[in-house]
């Protein structure tokens, strides 16, 4: 028995698959295909169909017909063996027995007929065993991608680790290069330098640094004798660098207002910012508590996301006040969860509310009064799906109307709250001129270069817990004024946590004098 091809054909006579296992010319294979068609549809309930050279064999699957062509002196009994088997491969291969299915499936029914045909002649194979052989799996090619795998992975952590190590270079050497005052005069050189390095984050909870504590503290003078100090004041100490205008630029300026011209600052607003950078303290000790927003609101009302994170700082300007412990009160919020620095005592806070160091005999770290970072002691984090939660909420209706649209957008502030600095920063489509702003509770602003109307508010209280604005442009598609940015700051907090008491470890005085500061501000706030 020889088996010429085995094909795949539309009812209507279109090849879709055809795999020839003897050598013939494509216009002898396309002519008895062609052929089929018109031999089938006599009435008969054969599976066959008998020429003067050939036999076609075939076996119907839905709308399509599965053909195999032998010559006439093969067994027919084998063949229909040979089409069963082939019936039930198809089906295996394709999601959809239709032409789309076929077609897409090609070369795996290709691959599959050639493991079923071997020359023309039937190999003794199950369908199990063919899926296996065009699997072809290897244990080999397994092994060598793990292995390969297996390097990739360990040339990541080398770069980590050699990115780690870069990191530690770059901080060591601006740790020995910051601070130390330098004052040059005619041949006299009085040098001064004296510098405390704290390892610690802003937060005190960095992604696996501890709240380790390293003192390098340097000090010499080198004077040259027999000269007279220079009369050019040196700059404050702690100071450092200072990029701004110039001393010459300055005295520039003054001449010219000294002759009469008038001279207006160029300062660039900062709009969108809403948090103000802190004063340096002056009390020995400070707390400062914050909390950042991460919320998400639904244009058409309802809240997808509403996450507050807050972090608890502390700062010391004396060594002598470094051996305390903090008491605190937290405002009994049981969706806050609370987690302290892996440096403190956790019996002390579950116990008392206290923060204090495992070690007793070991002091907080002090830093200058520039540094307002301050060393991380505790922080906490809120979730929550209530929308009575929200401190400020927008709602903003976008309206088409002839060539003009109208947007209308309200706020409507909790009473939680008293909200400072409030900006919110809708986004335009591309305009070639500055909307029409018809009413508005409070004042605004336009940024041509990003295309977004900013509304200012400077205070929302009880005196204006809601408000609105109107603006009028050209007809735009109602999402194009999403998402809406909204900025404020606040200066209380959801976890109402308040500094109780500092309690000294060492001297059995009264306890040192300390300030508390308390911020909310938005990191990410937006209406999408």
């Amino acid at each position: 028995m020889v088996v010429l091809a085995a094909s795949v054909l539309s009812k209507s006579g279109k090849v879709l698959v055809s795999r020839q296992f003897v050598d013939m010319t494509r216009i002898r294979i396309e002519g008895l295909l062609a052929a089929f068609p018109k031999l089938v549809g006599t009435g008969k309930q054969h599976t066959y169909v008998e020429t003067d050279n050939v036999r076609y064999v075939y076996h119907p699957i839905e709308a399509l017909y599965l053909l195999l062509v032998t010559n006439k002196q093969s067994n027919i009994l084998e063949d229909l063996e040979t089409l069963r088997l082939l019936s039930k491969l198809v089906p295996e291969y394709c999601y959809s027995l239709d032409e789309e299915g076929i077609c897409k499936t090609a070369f795996e029914l290709i691959f599959a007929f050639d493991e079923v045909i071997c020359l023309g002649h039937k190999e003794n194979v199950t369908v199990a065993q063919v899926k296996q052989y065009c699997e072809m799996e290897s244990h080999e090619e397994k092994l060598h991608k793990l292995v390969l795998q297996s390097k990739i992975n360990e040339t990541k952590d080398v770069m980590k680790r050699k990115a780690s190590e870069i990191d530690k270079s770059k901080i060591d050497k601006n740790r020995g290069d910051k601070g130390g005052i330098l004052s040059m005069g005619s041949g006299r050189i009085e040098t001064s330098f004296s510098e405390m390095s704290i390892s610690s984050s802003a937060s005190g909870f960095g992604g696996g640094s501890g709240m380790g504590v390293t003192t390098d503290a340097d000090s010499f003078s080198t004077k040259s004798k027999g000269h007279q100090p220079s009369s050019a004041t040196a700059p404050p100490k702690g100071l450092g660098m200072q990029l701004g205008k110039s001393q010459k630029t300055n005295q520039f300026l003054e001449s010219l207002k000294a002759e009469g011209e008038l001279i207006v600052e160029d300062v660039q607003p900062r709009s969108g910012q809403s948090r103000v950078a802190a004063p340096a303290p002056t009390d020995p000790i400070t707390l400062t508590a914050e909390e950042k927003l991460n919320v998400t609101l639904k244009r058409d009302g309802g809240i997808s996301n509403f996450d507050v994170q807050g972090t608890l700082s502390l700062q010391i300007l004396n060594q002598e006040d470094a051996h305390i412990q903090v008491q605190i009160e937290t405002g009994g919020n049981p969706g806050i969860l609370f987690k302290t620095h892996p440096n403190m005592s956790k019996e002390l806070f579950a116990n008392g509310n206290i923060l204090g160091l495992k070690d007793p005999n070991r002091p907080f770290p002090t830093g200058p009064a520039g540094d307002a970072a301050g060393v991380g002691l505790l922080k906490w984090r809120m979730q929550s799906a209530d929308e009575s939660m929200v401190p400020l909420s927008i709602n903003c209706w976008p309206s088409v109307s002839g060539n003009e649209t109208y947007v209308s957008i309200e706020y409507e502030a909790s009473v939680m709250f008293d909200l400072r600095n409030v900006v919110i920063s809708v986004p335009l489509p591309a305009l070639r001129e500055a909307p029409n702003v018809r009413q508005i509770d409070g004042e605004w602003r336009y940024d041509s270069r990003n295309s977004i109307l900013e509304w200012s508010i400077v205070l929302i209280d009880n005196s204006n817990r809601s408000g609105s604005m109107e603006f009028v442009v050209p007809p735009a598609d109602s999402s194009a004024f999403f998402p809406i940015s909204v900025h404020f700051s606040a200066a209380n907090l959801y976890s109402d946590l308040k500094v109780a008491n500092i309690i000294p470890l060492k001297g059995g005085g009264a306890p040192p004098k300390f300030s508390q500061r308390t911020n909310l501000i938005t990191e990410n706030y937006e209406v999408a």
